[in-house]
């Protein structure tokens, strides 16, 4: 079976998790984190190098602030608690979105995580936190424009790689396969450019259930898919 470098996932449904069985979205988000905890040592069994979270986007700052709260604490536990066994078992960390209006003690953890992890190669986590991809874009041809305005860069010379360069994501490779949870059927301001000839996988399961059988039917689906990135197909037919 085919098995993606990459797989990226929007961990959707905690909410809705915890509103079925009456309890409130904090038990959900909870639930949650042990999901997360069970994916990365499932994915990394399942033999995939690079797996990307949508832990939490730049939007989600609307949310009321309690949930917020909850949502940084578990962050939190999730590195204190988890970081010694990742680095244990060759997994380096790494966090993708805007840093500069986290609170401190959030960016030392980050920079923690990466600082301890970054000569693993047995499977790479990336956690997209603070993340937006208009927000990504925006800054990377911000970036190329100020080259160009300092007369180091001709603007009729950029390329889509040389954008890609300039993405939080630079060094990442694109997801291979994009898997959402929930029912829903967006990427949510996920991995815009990045997710060009992606393929996507939508599972009707909220986040907290997803589990090593619903993982196992989505890279299953992905084997069955003729990848063709705008070529033509054996029968003739153009994708």
């Amino acid at each position: 079976m085919t098995t993606p470098a990459h797989i990226a996932i929007i961990m959707d449904g905690n909410g809705r998790w915890a509103q079925a069985r009456g309890l409130p979205r904090a038990a959900g988000h909870r639930a949650g984190v042990e999901a997360l905890r069970k994916t990365v040592r499932n994915v990394g069994e399942s033999g995939v190098k690079w797996l990307t979270l949508y832990a939490f986007s730049s939007e989600n700052w609307s949310r009321p602030a309690s949930e917020i709260s909850d949502l940084m604490g578990l962050l939190k536990l999730f590195i204190r608690r988890d970081l010694a066994d990742l680095h244990r078992h060759g997994v380096r960390v790494r966090m993708i979105g805007g840093r500069d209006t986290l609170e401190p003690d959030i960016r030392q953890l980050i920079d923690e995580a990466e600082t301890l992890t970054r000569g693993n190669d047995a499977m790479n986590l990336v956690i997209a936190f603070n993340y937006g991809s208009r927000d990504e874009i925006v800054r990377g041809a911000r970036h190329l424009a100020q080259l160009a305005a300092g007369g180091h860069l001709d603007p009729q010379s950029i390329t889509p790689e040389m954008l890609s360069g300039a993405l939080d994501t630079s060094d990442i490779p694109d997801p291979d396969l994009i898997i959402r949870t929930s029912g829903e059927q967006r990427l949510s301001n996920f991995l815009l450019w990045q997710a060009a000839y992606s393929e996507f996988v939508f599972l009707p399961c909220f986040w907290p259930d997803f589990d090593r059988a619903e993982l196992d039917r989505a890279l299953a689906s992905f084997a069955g898919r003729e990848r063709r990135f705008g070529a033509v197909d054996a029968r003739g037919a153009v994708s």
